[in-house]
């Protein structure tokens, strides 16, 4: 698979607690450059990006990130707000003590509340697949479903584990077929990346891809 083909695919992420202006601006060069599908950047940084890329890429924020266990009124209020800033796309993390709970009506009551706070923005829902049974995840495949979300989305990449191949082909098996898969957390090679894409993730979720691409451009291979 072509590493461009790849990129398009890619959300060029840095969410780094410690991330700083120039850095998010080597970001948004860099996705500008390659072709990623968008930079995924912290909320306080949107605005700025917004106006600095001037539309050339999609912005992209996280939500409730990355534990997820914000009330819905601030998620929305957050959803609102990074819309109004010029993101594109919302990544929300669920509130995975209401799954643990066997509370999927609530699920996805919050997630319909954070949908119509984004209006026609892309919605992505973080399920954090490292946290949960195999029967949750199947449920929340189902939940995520009925949403109205553009996505699910396998991980922060904040927790003990990322996007597993295991996990896209349950999602791939699970999810109804207007539901995009999202995998993140991990993805280290063009091999990783090919993987998720081949099993049915339609956008990748990863800081790693464009110094892959960054070699083949000095090899004389991009």
């Amino acid at each position: 698979m072509d590493i461009k083909d790849i990129l398009c695919k890619v959300d060029h992420t840095l969410l780094d607690t410690c991330a700083t202006w120039d850095k998010i601006r080597t970001i948004c060069d860099e996705g500008m450059e390659f072709g990623t599908a968008s930079v995924c950047i912290p909320p306080s940084f949107v605005k700025q990006a917004a106006e600095y890329v001037n539309g050339k890429i999609a912005i992209c924020t996280v939500i409730g990130f990355p534990n997820g266990y914000n009330t819905t009124s601030v998620k929305c209020s957050e959803a609102l707000e990074a819309v109004r800033d010029g993101a594109s796309e919302i990544d929300m993390v669920i509130n995975l003590g209401m799954v643990k709970e066997g509370r999927y009506s609530a699920v996805r009551d919050e997630i319909r509340a954070v949908r119509l706070a984004c209006g026609d923005k892309i919605l992505k829902v973080i399920i954090e697949t490292c946290k949960l049974t195999e029967e949750e995840k199947i449920e929340m495949c189902r939940v995520v479903s009925e949403s109205g979300a553009d996505y699910i989305k396998t991980s922060t990449g904040f927790a003990e584990g990322g996007a597993t191949r295991e996990d896209i082909s349950l999602m791939t098996a699970n999810v109804s077929p207007e539901l995009k898969i999202k995998a993140a957390g991990g993805i280290k090679t063009k091999k990783d990346a090919e993987d998720f894409l081949l099993l049915g993730a339609d956008r990748l979720g990863t800081s790693r891809l464009i110094s892959i691409a960054k070699n083949e451009a000095a090899e004389g291979a991009y």
